[in-house]
């Protein structure tokens, strides 16, 4: 029987159960410790590229604290991504307040999601920049337990069971696809 030898160390290939903290400011955004710790095949961009990067090498029971760059993560905020729009296009029933966070469907019926970003009198302006856009983000992570993929999430790209979840369910800007 030929099985793979269980890896010691995070590397491509190997899938990852991490135990995560993310703060920005000094706020905590997300965190697993009321939830399942994040379980992710290495090497693959289902995380985002300046924490991923920075995992390499760390062994079961490692713990880091990770800054990443906006750059690196959700990428800067892209001022193109703001839109005015009338006051009245909006149900009574949507509390029209800044920070609330809307899902809208596009002309070809997508959803994109938008947060308020200022109210005034006549209009809304909406935001639709990741919400971690142009944050600098600060990762405290430990390596709870280190795997080899099977034949199939390598295939994949992504490791399977387990509660295996992206940090947000928004995509980073993938560099090498623009060129």
């Amino acid at each position: 029987m030929n099985q793979k030898a269980a890896p010691t160390v995070v590397a491509d290939d190997v899938v990852v159960t991490m135990a995560y903290t993310l703060t920005v400011n000094g706020e905590v955004i997300d965190t697993s410790e009321e939830s399942d710790p994040l379980i992710f095949l290495q090497g693959y961009r289902n995380i985002i590229p300046g924490l991923e990067r920075e995992l390499y090498g760390l062994n079961v029971g490692d713990s880091k604290k990770v800054i990443v760059k906006p750059e690196d993560g959700y990428g800067d905020e892209d001022p193109e991504a703001f839109m005015e729009v009338p006051r009245s296009d909006f149900p009574k029933e949507i509390p029209l307040e800044v920070g609330t966070e809307l899902e809208i469907r596009d002309e070809d019926d997508e959803t994109l999601l938008a947060t308020i970003d200022r109210v005034t009198k006549d209009s809304i302006r909406l935001n639709f920049n990741h919400p971690l856009a142009g944050k600098t983000l600060e990762f405290d992570v430990k390596i709870l337990d280190l795997r080899a993929a099977t034949e199939e999430e390598l295939e994949h790209g992504h490791a399977h069971g387990g509660e295996e979840e992206d940090f947000d369910e928004f995509e980073f800007e993938d560099e090498e696809e623009e060129n």
